[in-house]
């Protein structure tokens, strides 16, 4: 009975355009689609530019003040959220405009939340910056 019902449900599910090859070259060709898409926001995204310079930033800033172990987390986490979010939200924005080209109410919801997302994650980033390096920063002077 159980057999029969996966049948129906495998039959009406579509299937996705896969590559093939060996379970070993499948996971090898994901890998390279996925640095194929973090070069494609490197590229052409110029906020991705942005995350990467605060990041940079960000670990030049715990290299000389020497941050603890759980803020080093903290800045590894929120830089790569960031990073993860901004790649998102090009997919979202990207897919989108497959689907229209139009002005319409719906894809700029759409565009917008994404954009938001890695916005909210920013500020984040930021609060979490000015607890870690304001009172090292003050220390200085």
């Amino acid at each position: 009975m159980l057999s029969k019902l996966l049948d129906k449900f495998r039959k009406k599910s579509p299937k996705r355009n896969k590559d093939t090859g060996t379970s070993l070259e499948r996971y090898i060709k994901s890998f390279f689609h996925a640095i194929d898409g973090i070069i494609y926001c490197i590229k052409n995204e110029h906020n991705m530019i942005i995350i990467l310079i605060a990041t940079i930033f960000a670990v030049i800033l715990g290299l000389i003040f020497k941050i603890s172990e759980f803020e080093w987390l903290f800045i590894i986490t929120i830089c790569g959220l960031i990073a993860s979010c901004e790649v998102i939200n090009s997919a979202i924005e990207a897919t989108v405009d497959l689907i229209t080209t139009e002005i319409h109410p719906l894809a700029k919801i759409a565009k917008d939340t994404a954009s938001s997302a890695t916005l909210l994650l920013c500020i984040v980033a930021l609060l979490g910056a000015i607890i870690i390096f304001i009172p090292k920063i003050g220390g200085l002077l």
